[in-house]
């Protein structure tokens, strides 16, 4: 049942608030001045709370920026002594809305049920962010993972471009949503874009958006990445397999902080910071003409190289405790336990797949051993099966 807090030092507004709020089947707690009021914030969880603004010793405002500091909780302000200026004030302090005394029921309820709302998808957006950080973990204490993290650490907060290079399926775009979500960017959009998986010739659209009628297909206008993008990070995987068009495109983004969408000579001004990623050898392509030299330069401000997992097999076991852990789980069933054995089993494999393969035995092992991990499982399970 969602839970209401009323506000209000005036004992028969708070009583009739309380009355109408518990017919539409809400659960209900008073509070008669604002210390009261933040002390059952502490102590409470509540949907939504309503405020009165004048009141003895703190008034509705200084309720509200205490609130805030507490809760994610949407707060209603009510007065009968308002005016334009205090409802603007209000919810330029974070005030969810502002009614007026005495408040008409229809609009009081439909607030209720849109700050309530508002509160759910608060939580909900909680939730993903943290399950995306518990999906996005960089396990490890090697050396170089150590280096990773520490580099991380310290250029996360600037706006420098990042290249991030290594084989395929070593985690380079977990690292990349480290350094986003360690950023000052963190609450804007983390936009992903395969180079790879988009056809060249509609990389530019994907890219930089187009407009209505651009070509044949262009029924609407579309937004571009970049756009989507705006003020927080676009991360461009595989970037060695984008056409030289689209790269002479983002060379010019990146020089002037601005896109173009395709059938139009307007141009729009971005702030995105830029992470790349590639399992290529970049300079080998350049000396190829398969990539410009000046974009890697505009690229490659920070370098990041993530090693294979052959070169940092002292981290299987943590690795092998981690996916064990979160497969179980998603699976609905107890932790499995793995042998020491079992460890160095998967510590002699070369793993030509790196942490994509690596997660994918565990799973093969955990649906295919019994109670624990074995090494005769790892011997007969880890390769194909035939």
């Amino acid at each position: 049942m969602p839970k209401i807090l009323i506000i209000d030092d005036e004992r028969a507004i708070r009583n009739s608030l309380k009355d109408i709020l518990e017919t539409e089947n809400y659960k209900v707690d008073t509070a008669e001045d604002g210390q009261q009021g933040i002390d059952l914030v502490k102590s409470n969880s509540y949907d939504a709370i309503l405020c009165d603004i004048k009141m003895p010793n703190m008034d509705g405002i200084e309720v509200l920026q205490e609130v805030s500091k507490l809760a994610d909780t949407p707060v209603i302000m009510i007065s009968g002594h308002g005016t334009i200026d205090t409802a603007v004030d209000a919810i330029k302090k974070g005030a969810f809305d502002y009614i007026e005394k005495p408040p008409d029921l229809n609009r009081l309820l439909i607030t209720i049920r849109n700050a309530m709302d508002k509160s759910q998808l608060i939580t909900q957006t909680k939730v993903l962010k943290k399950a995306v950080g518990k999906k996005f973990q960089m396990i490890g204490e090697s050396p170089a993972i150590r280096q990773i993290k520490n580099m991380i650490e310290r250029v996360a907060t600037t706006d420098a471009r990042v290249l991030i290079t290594g084989e395929n399926g070593t985690g380079k775009e977990v690292v990349a949503r480290w350094l986003h979500e360690k950023s000052n960017r963190a609450s804007m959009p983390f936009i992903e874009v395969n180079c790879a998986a988009i056809p060249s010739e509609l990389i530019e659209s994907e890219l930089f958006g187009h407009e209505k009628g651009a070509f044949t297909s262009a029924h609407k206008q579309r937004k571009g990445k970049f756009e989507q993008a705006n003020s927080g990070t676009i991360f461009l995987d595989e970037i060695g397999d984008m056409s030289l068009s689209a790269q002479a495109k983002v060379l010019r983004t990146l020089q002037e902080n601005k896109v173009s969408r395709v059938g139009s000579d307007k141009d729009i001004k971005v702030d995105v910071r830029v992470i790349a990623a590639t399992n290529k050898n970049l300079k080998e392509e350049i000396s190829k003409g398969n990539f410009r030299e000046d974009l890697y330069h505009r690229l490659s401000v920070i370098l990041i190289e993530v090693p294979s997992l052959n070169k940092r097999i002292e981290d299987i076991p943590l690795l092998a405790d981690h996916f064990i852990g979160m497969i179980c789980k998603e699976y609905g069933m107890p932790k499995k336990e793995i042998t020491q054995q079992a460890i160095d089993e998967l510590s002699n494999i070369t793993w030509t797949g790196n942490i994509r393969e690596f997660r994918n035995v565990i799973e093969r092992l955990i649906i295919l051993c019994n109670e624990k991990i074995e090494a005769k499982d790892v011997i007969n399970f880890a390769k194909p099966i035939h």
